[in-house]
């Protein structure tokens, strides 16, 4: 699997940009990632040195318009610790 098809997208959201300032960035990546192939996807992307990886699936949720109902998509989420002294700028990237 490339890099970049592990990796989708950044989360960017009030929680995260408050995780960012402890070193922790959070990512939408693919379901079948594992820990080891987020952590080096992340290294060379970024050219960052990563500490720690936590996964997050989250489940679908139901959701109604009008008499219509559906499902939302489930995500796979990833909390990336880097190392003391590294830096990601989601919004320059």
């Amino acid at each position: 699997m490339d890099k970049y098809e592990i990796i989708k997208r950044p989360i960017v959201s009030e929680k995260t940009t408050k995780l960012a300032e402890d070193r922790k960035y959070t990512f939408e990546v693919n379901k079948n990632a594992n820990k080891i192939q987020i952590k080096q996807a992340v290294e060379e992307i970024f050219k960052v040195k990563v500490e720690k990886v936590n996964v997050i699936n989250s489940k679908p949720k139901t959701k109604r318009v009008g008499q219509y109902t559906g499902l939302t998509a489930s995500v796979t989420k990833a909390v990336v610790t880097l190392k003391e002294g590294n830096k990601i700028d989601i919004y320059e990237v």
